[in-house]
């Protein structure tokens, strides 16, 4: 069996490595470490979260660097505050034994102040988000002159995320003799683009758990009608009476409603998005780690970086749109060796999803059937029965009360004892789920579409919106900007049909008014969004509702038509048209138009390809 002595670390690394508890190394830090130890060589590891990454370049990082020197020797770039944070303080564990070392975490939110006095007192690692390391850059604050190694981790989000210039410039601003991890998930265009451009003879490992996932984490689904999911939720979080999980959403909107909604009902819970200050992250980060919260509604990006130990469940209110971001989120659980479950609660029209999972992954989906309140009631009684057995009795402090709990008492027998303290808790969830329905839903046949194609025997109305490719939308942004403008939740939509300069939305009936008020007048970016009901059924239906499968098609492409001769002013071809002026103003004709728009038109079918 390999150890940490093994690779080549130093006794002190060791030595605090296994007062963590860490003993065996995990296959990424196997192939890593000894690599880098070397202190000479570019190093790719490609490797889900959750496999080790930090320790496998912290590690090496802290061996190679000169205690003696107080200026930084190293550079990590992390894409958010919170696993800068986690990087940081994971170095700090590991050191332990090096009582020379210290490093400083750059980030935005925090007191830039308190940061640069922190770097002038004297630092090895500088551990940053690139927005704010650029502007201490700015400030000569910060001389990365002298920087040895620069680790980039979780490279494609920090791209994903649009940083692409800022690592340009931080790297153009580093010595060329250092030496570059790179550290990522996957390995897109962009990515290898990097390692080719700021890399020499790059050495890459590659870990079989980047392909599978962690193999202790149980992935399992659940199929509800849209307007059961947070019903569905609450009967998952009953019936999982140890439940300490993560609960992913889509948007900041459907994050704070979700947690609130939560809170109101008794459970212990709160949010973790984009939209709260530094110092409630913090808070709200502090009380999930010492487990005063039960439950912690995030998004994905603001939980990037979470590495809390002992999560037992993740929770997909929604599937994410792309499957790195259902790894990095299925990866909060099973960490350090233990089990865990990831749990989609989904819609019928997300089962071809689930497959698409399946198949890239290489692991089954185990299909669970939401709990029913017999089932739940089940759980909480034997919880609390352990409850009553494990609880410690203070006899001294009880005993001047037992003479009057004994005559209260007197008359019940032991049988009849245990019934009634076991039914006062019983009854208050007999009494909410005695007439409970059963929330499970018949899985129906998908279309089969990647972008997540629509049950058929969901019915929609059919929306007219007044945005679309040439704005720069594809089917999941668009679906974001109408979910964040109007505050609905993504399973009341249906198809998503995304064309030049508009696009068409299926839409619950019973929702369809309220979207309408809440786009219409609404801005994307210059542009100002409209709205209108198109009385057409989807395209390539099968019969349902009397209605032939090629009438379908016929109408909407005549409505189609009509629309695009509107746009082109009376018939002629709509990408010409829009190629020489902006269909939503009278300026005047834009001749560059037309290339940009058809070379961004190519990247994004590219990238759509990419997706499930």
């Amino acid at each position: 069996m390999n150890t940490f002595q093994d690779l080549g670390l130093n006794a002190r690394l060791v030595k605090g490595v296994e007062a963590l508890g860490f003993v065996t190394p995990t296959p990424i830090q196997l192939q890593a470490i000894p690599a880098l130890l070397e202190g000479n060589r570019d190093l790719v590891g490609l490797a889900q979260t959750g496999t080790g990454k930090t320790a496998a370049f912290g590690l090496p990082l802290l061996h190679l660097i000169n205690l003696s020197k107080n200026y930084p020797q190293a550079l990590v770039l992390a894409p958010t505050r919170e696993l800068c944070v986690q990087i940081y303080n994971d170095l700090l564990n590991f050191s332990k034994e090096m009582k020379d070392f210290d490093a400083v975490p750059v980030y935005g939110g925090a007191s830039i102040m308190d940061q640069i006095r922190k770097i002038k007192r004297g630092v090895q690692v500088v551990v940053a988000t690139p927005g704010r390391l650029i502007d201490l850059i700015n400030r000569k604050a910060l001389d990365l002159g002298k920087v040895k190694i620069l680790v980039l981790d979780e490279a494609d989000e920090m791209l994903n995320m649009g940083f692409k210039e800022d690592i340009d410039f931080i790297l153009e601003n580093t010595p060329k003799e250092r030496n570059t991890w790179l550290f990522s998930a996957t390995m897109p265009r962009e990515v290898r683009e990097i390692a080719q451009t700021y890399m020499s003879n790059p050495f890459e490992i590659t870990t079989e758990s980047r392909q599978k996932g962690n193999e202790n984490i149980e992935h399992c689904y659940a199929v509800v009608r849209a307007k059961d999911r947070y019903a569905a939720l609450k009967r998952f979080v009953d019936a999982n009476v140890e439940i300490f999980g993560i609960i992913f959403c889509r948007t900041k909107l459907e994050t704070q409603d979700v947690a609130e909604h939560l809170m109101r009902d008794g459970y212990n819970a709160d949010s973790l998005h984009g939209d709260l200050s530094q110092a409630q992250r913090d808070k709200v980060m502090g009380r999930y780690r010492d487990r005063s919260l039960q439950l912690l509604v995030a998004t994905d990006v603001a939980a990037r970086g979470i590495d809390v130990q002992d999560v037992t469940h993740v929770i997909h209110y929604n599937l994410p749109d792309e499957l790195e971001n259902y790894m990095h989120r299925s990866g909060r659980t099973a960490r350090a060796g233990k089990t865990g479950m990831s749990l989609a609660i989904v819609h019928s029209k997300d089962i071809n999803r689930i497959r698409q999972i399946e198949k890239s992954t290489g692991r089954k989906f185990k299909q669970l059937q939401v709990p029913n309140g017999m089932e739940v009631c089940e759980k909480q009684l034997l919880k609390l029965v352990k409850k009553i057995h494990d609880v410690e009795v203070n006899e001294k402090e009880i005993e001047p009360y037992l003479e009057s709990i004994y005559h209260e008492l007197q008359g019940l027998d032991r049988d009849e004892l245990i019934h009634r303290f076991v039914s006062i808790e019983f009854n208050r969830f007999l009494e909410y789920y005695k007439n409970a329905p059963d929330l499970n839903a018949e899985v129906k046949a998908t279309r089969g579409e990647s972008g997540g194609g629509r049950a058929y025997g969901d019915v929609h109305n059919r929306m007219f919106i007044s945005i679309g490719a040439k704005d720069g939308l594809d089917k999941g942004k668009l679906l974001r900007f109408i979910c964040d403008t109007t505050g609905e939740k993504g399973a009341i939509f249906g198809r998503i049909d995304v064309q030049g300069v508009y696009s068409f939305v299926d839409v619950l009936p019973d929702r369809i008014q309220a979207v309408m008020s809440g786009l219409n007048g609404a801005m994307y970016h210059d542009r100002k969004v409209r709205t209108e009901l198109s009385e057409v059924k989807p395209a390539g239906r099968k019969k349902y509702d009397g209605e032939s499968r090629s009438e379908g098609p016929r109408r909407e492409r005549s409505f189609e038509r009509k629309r695009e001769m509107s746009y082109s002013g009376g018939g002629g071809k709509r990408e010409k048209s829009y190629a020489g002026r902006d269909p939503w103003k009278d300026d005047k004709p834009n001749k560059k138009a037309k290339t940009s728009e058809s070379k961004s038109g190519a990247s994004r079918k590219d990238k759509y390809k990419s997706r499930w």
